[in-house]
């Protein structure tokens, strides 16, 4: 016995539902990949104010605890996470938004931020904050 006419017509629009929603599933995958040709969400500063954030990270030795790209590593071992395309990053230490002036506020003293974080205060005063913020959010 064949089956009623409306459960023949179901049964040809499932797989066409969900070849459509594998397709959109697609389409959505594939438009996070290309990342790396939108622009950098905070990466706008000028060339001179990322310049000196990367002399002020090297003055303040923050290459000792992570790997930065430009930014001279005192020793090999890092302590701190790597900080290459931070400027990609949606969070700061996994808590806190990644903005220009959350970013110079955590650079100047994490933990106001973040009670307890291993990151310490280096004594970093708020323009040399928003400088080394600015080179940090330029990395791609």
């Amino acid at each position: 016995m064949a089956a009623p006419a409306a459960d023949r017509c179901a049964a040809h629009a499932l797989p066409s539902r969900r070849t459509a929603a594998g397709l959109l599933l697609l389409a959505v995958l594939a438009g996070g990949c290309e990342v790396g040709e939108r622009p950098l969400p905070y990466g706008d500063a000028s060339p001179d104010q990322r310049l000196s954030g990367q002399r002020l990270l090297a003055q303040y030795q923050c290459g000792s605890c992570h790997a930065i790209p430009g930014v001279a590593a005192v020793r090999q071992q890092t302590t701190g996470p790597v900080l290459a395309a931070f400027g990609r990053r949606s969070y700061i230490a996994g808590h806190v938004p990644n903005r220009p002036d959350t970013l110079a506020r955590w650079i100047a003293d994490p933990a106001a931020l973040v009670p307890g974080t291993p990151m310490p205060a280096m004594g970093v005063s708020p323009s040399d904050a928003r400088d080394m913020a600015a080179y940090l959010l330029a990395l791609e």
